[in-house]
């Protein structure tokens, strides 16, 4: 599976040119209320499997939790399941907070 860190997948998300990733965040909703890359579609960790079918198998889809951890397990049981273009937040929301948006609530 593909690693992306924050900083490769700010420049993808603010290059023109190219199309935007699917942001899936398997992180808790009370975590993603806390903070989350805008255009992040929240599905929890514990939900995947009842509701991976909602998602393109081919399109290119960056997987983001806390810390890269759960993220890394949804990408590989996607990957099992026929998905061919799944990328793995390396370092997660932790890594976006530190190296992206300082700015953005810590936890």
């Amino acid at each position: 599976m593909k690693q992306l860190s924050a900083a490769e997948l700010k420049a993808w998300l603010d290059d023109p040119s190219r199309a935007p990733p699917l942001l899936i965040d398997v992180r808790e909703p009370w975590e993603f209320d806390v903070v989350r890359i805008p255009g992040a579609k929240l599905i929890p960790l514990r939900a995947i499997p009842a509701r991976y079918l909602e998602l393109q198998r081919d399109a290119e889809t960056v997987i983001v939790c806390h810390h890269g951890a759960r993220s890394y397990q949804v990408g590989m049981f996607l990957e099992s399941q026929g998905f061919t273009h799944i990328i793995n937040l390396y370092g997660g929301m932790a890594a976006w907070s530190r190296d992206v948006d300082p700015a953005a609530p810590t936890y």
